[in-house]
């Protein structure tokens, strides 16, 4: 069973080992947060405005260019983690897509460590819906960004 940690967030004793993460929940949030900052997004629909270029960034901020701030900014966060969090990560997300129970995160786990690669936050970043299933992934193994979340508004 679960238990509340006191920064909110909550944890899972050793011998439960659907919970055992390498990568902090903390992280997760912030990504799962900055996803959806990066999934807003809308493609580009007009690559060289014609019109004043002072402005032109202002409307480009909600389309998905190659220099995106948010994208390198995850790309960034995501290649500083250690290959074991890159791990947790993605298999957070494959959980998350419902694709498996809590019950099967080692198995989940040790998919992901076979499957790593350089190429972790491209990866990430090309799946649709990345911190929703990331949120998902998280909260079926008991851990929340309710208090995260909250510390970011």
């Amino acid at each position: 069973m679960a238990d509340e940690r006191d920064d909110g967030m909550r944890s899972t004793p050793d011998d439960e080992p659907d919970g055992t993460l390498t990568i902090s929940p903390e992280k997760v949030c912030f990504i799962i947060i900055k996803a959806r900052e990066f999934d807003a997004k809308d493609e580009v629909t007009e690559p060289d405005p014609d019109s004043n270029p002072s402005d032109d960034r202002e409307i480009a901020v909600l389309e998905d260019h190659a220099d995106d701030p948010v994208r390198q900014e995850l790309v960034g966060f995501i290649g500083a983690l250690t290959e074991d969090e890159q791990i947790d990560l993605v298999a957070l997300a494959w959980l998350g897509r419902e694709d498996y129970t809590a019950d099967d995160w080692a198995s989940v786990r040790e998919q992901a460590a076979e499957a790593h690669n350089r190429r972790t936050a491209a990866y990430l970043l090309g799946i649709p819906m990345l911190g929703d299933y990331l949120e998902e992934g998280l909260s079926m193994l008991g851990y929340s960004c309710e208090e995260f979340e909250m510390g970011r508004l």
